[in-house]
Parts: structure tokens; C-alpha cells; sequence
């Protein structure tokens, strides 16, 4: 019988465990996790700082889970993998595999601050461990310094919205949420965070700490009390790039998400897998691209025989109750709406639509979605239709009725 392994305790690792029982219901599957808990909804922590949730609520699958799929958790890190003899090291345990799968996800990027070390009360935010700890560490009097306008910092600084006396955000970028946003979808994002209490210094970079004082590269100081560091992150892929892996930021991955080393795999925010809206391999880090990538792996590493070539970047991020959506490039025509509470942006390239930003009003984006990742030429849909109104009924009936399985 075969062994499969799975490195990594994240959402990724459950598409591959239930792609896996998809195709094999019999053999053991051991799943090696480094965090001491099942798998939960890391995006929701900041939600639990809100008192909206709680742990229990965050759980992704049910205590059941592992149990009814074979699975034996081993909790702890991964030390060391030999791809030639098949094992995996966790501390003093030899792990055998006959398919081994990489998902071992990112870690927090922490620049080599001057006076880094003399800050008492500084934190990450990607853990429910870092969320309990900063809720330990805060007063309401607290005055707290997030480095990082990012979606990691924004949505800690809502999470502490009304919790503490003040909130400021900085980032070497002239907008918040640069990598997704243009400038001027990111002020209108900025405008309703800055409407609740949260200031920023943007184009502004932490030169120096000296405990509780930042010294910004403009000159300027800031006194806080909790230093929050959301700068960004990094695809841990050392256990696999130190046995000669092919690496880049991430693990590199063909569309069976197959790794350069026989037999094993990797998937989400470590790999380096396809991304349709460019048609070249990059890093998507992003809940959905983890799992189906999972599943995709699992079905493979099983016996089965399928790819995921249709993964695109998406973002789904709201802040105080205004939302945003954002996918594919934002690259070739552009056509936009505008009002006083929403922006939409649709990217038209080579007769297909390749992206989207959209603000304030994001109902039925999912039809956009689906044209970027379908590549569905606009000449075969009622296009001016499509910009104002991503319904059905943009296809003709013989294509409604396809996609509605045959029910129009």
C-alpha cells in the first residue's frame, strides 16, 4: 500500500487530502503539521481581535476530519527531506513516503530594523497564536505602529479599530494595498479605513527603532506602545531548495503541481505554480488557488490525472463594511464606472477580458471570474451588457443552456 505524506497543515493540505480520497479511500495518509491545532481560517483572526468570532468558529473542517479521511497527524516541524530513500525527518522520527506533497505555506518577512531587538511588544499577524498574543499585549490606552499597508496590516489594524487609543500605519508604498490597487481605487479603500480612527504615513520607512520610539526615514518619530510588523511575506521552501529543488520565490510546479523531485509535490503559498492571466508561473497566494492546487496534487499523487491551469490572482478584501474585489492583470482597455460609493474597472486585452478592480459593488463578479479564467472571447457575448450587468444573460440561449446543465 502506498504512504502519502503531507507536510503543512493549512487549507491546502485538506484539497489534497480529500483529492487524495477522491481517487485512493485505503492508504494511510500521515499529514505533519507545525502548529498544534487542526486546520482553521487563518484570514478570519482579525475577526476574532473584533469579537466576531472565536477559535472554534474558525475551524475549516470539522474535529472529525482527519479521523474519517485515515489520517495520523504528526505534530512538528520537518526538519530535513531525502528524496533518494523517501523519508522525511520530524526531530528524531524517520517518515517513509511513496508520494511526498510540499505544502508548508509562508512566513513573515521581518527587515533587519536598526534597534529592532530593543522593542519589547512587536508581533506578527498570520497566526490565531499571533492574534492571542496581541490581544494580551493591548490596552485600550495602547498606542499601536503597524509597519506594513498591506492586506495582513490593514485588516490587523481593523481588527484593533476601537480597541486601542490610536492606529497608525506605514509603508515605504505611496498607496495602501499597492499590490493589488491603483492609486486611486486605493485612496478610496484609505478614505473609509481613515473614517474609522486609522491613520497612515505612507512613502514613509522605519529607519531605526530605540524602544518604544520609531525613527522614520523622512525624520519624522513615532511613540508607540505595540509594534505590529505586517511588512510582507516569504514562500518557505528551504526543505526542498536544500536537496536541489527547482526553486525561485517559490517551489516551482507544472499544472499536475509536480515539483522537480520524483514523487513529490507542492501546492499553495509555497509554490511557484500556472497562472492563466499571464500564462507563466508565479506565486498565487490566495485561499482558493491553495486548495484547488491541493486537490489538484492529491488526485495525482493518488493515481488519477488531472491539471489546474486556470488559477489567476484574485483578492476578496473589505474594510468597515466597504468591499473589494480584484482579479487577473490589469493590462490593455479599460473601461471604468464611477459613483461617490463605487468603482468598477474591467481590463479588455487581445478580445478577452483579462482583470478587474471593483469597489463598493462587487454582486455577480463571480461571471467576470469566470470569463478570465475561461479566456471566453467578448465577441461571442453581448459585451455592452457584460460591463454594466455580469449576468447569464449575456450568452445567448444555447450557451445559457449549457452552463445551466440544460435548463433555460
Amino acid at each position: 500500500m502506498k504512504n502519502y505524506v503531507i507536510i503543512g497543515g493549512g487549507v491546502a493540505s485538506v484539497g489534497c487530502i480529500e483529492g487524495i480520497r477522491s481517487i485512493d479511500k485505503t492508504c494511510k495518509i500521515i499529514l505533519i503539521s507545525g502548529e498544534n491545532k487542526p486546520v482553521y481560517c487563518r484570514p478570519l483572526i482579525s475577526y476574532y481581535l473584533q469579537g466576531k468570532t472565536d477559535f472554534k468558529k474558525m475551524q475549516y473542517r470539522p474535529d472529525s476530519f482527519y479521523k474519517e479521511n485515515n489520517c495520523e497527524i504528526v505534530y512538528g516541524k520537518a526538519d530535513k527531506i531525502d528524496p533518494d530513500n523517501k523519508i522525511v525527518a520530524v526531530g528524531k522520527e524517520k517518515i517513509k513516503y511513496d508520494k511526498l506533497c510540499i505544502a508548508t505555506g509562508s512566513s513573515p518577512f521581518v527587515p533587519p530594523f536598526k534597534g529592532l531587538e530593543t522593542v519589547k511588544n512587536k508581533f506578527s499577524f498570520m497566526t490565531e497564536e499571533d492574534a492571542l498574543a496581541l490581544e494580551n499585549a493591548i490596552l485600550p490606552s495602547s498606542r499601536v505602529l503597524i509597519v506594513g499597508a498591506g492586506l495582513i496590516g490593514l485588516k490587523c489594524a481593523e481588527g484593533l479599530s476601537g480597541r486601542v487609543s490610536s492606529i497608525i500605519v506605514c509603508d515605504l508604498a505611496t498607496r495602501v494595498l499597492s499590490s493589488i490597487l491603483d492609486d486611486e481605487c486605493a485612496l478610496f479603500m484609505q478614505k473609509k479605513l481613515e473614517e474609522n480612527g486609522i491613520s497612515f504615513m505612507l512613502g514613509d520607512s522605519v529607519n531605526a527603532f530605540d524602544g518604544n520610539v520609531a525613527t522614520m526615514s523622512s525624520g519624522k518619530t513615532i511613540e508607540f506602545d505595540v509594534l505590529v510588523l505586517a511588512v510582507g511575506v516569504r514562500p518557505n521552501i528551504a526543505l526542498v531548495k536544500d536537496v536541489g529543488c527547482n526553486t525561485d520565490r517559490g517551489i516551482i510546479v507544472d499544472t499536475a503541481m509536480r515539483t522537480s523531485l520524483e514523487n513529490v509535490y507542492a501546492i499553495g503559498d509555497c509554490a511557484q505554480g500556472y497562472d492563466a492571466s499571464i500564462k507563466a508561473n508565479r506565486i498565487l497566494a490566495i485561499w482558493p488557488n491553495a486548495v484547488m492546487q491541493g486537490n489538484c496534487a492529491g488526485i495525482n499523487m493518488a493515481g488519477g490525472s488531472t491539471i489546474y491551469d486556470y488559477g489567476i490572482p484574485m483578492n476578496a478584501i473589505g474594510f468597515f463594511g466597504l468591499h473589494a474585489l480584484t482579479a487577473g492583470s490589469y493590462t490593455g482597455e479599460m473601461y471604468e464606472e464611477k459613483t461617490d460609493k463605487s468603482i468598477k474597472r474591467l481590463f479588455i486585452k487581445d478580445g478577452c477580458l483579462v482583470g478587474f478592480m471593483l469597489i463598493g459593488e462587487i454582486a455577480r463578479a463571480g461571471i467576470y471570474t469566470s470569463f478570465i479564467r475561461e479566456k471566453t472571447p467578448l465577441d461571442s457575448v453581448n459585451t455592452q451588457l457584460l460591463k454594466i450587468s455580469p449576468t447569464l444573460s449575456v450568452f445567448d440561449v444555447e450557451n445559457r443552456r449549457k452552463k445551466l446543465g440544460g435548463m433555460v
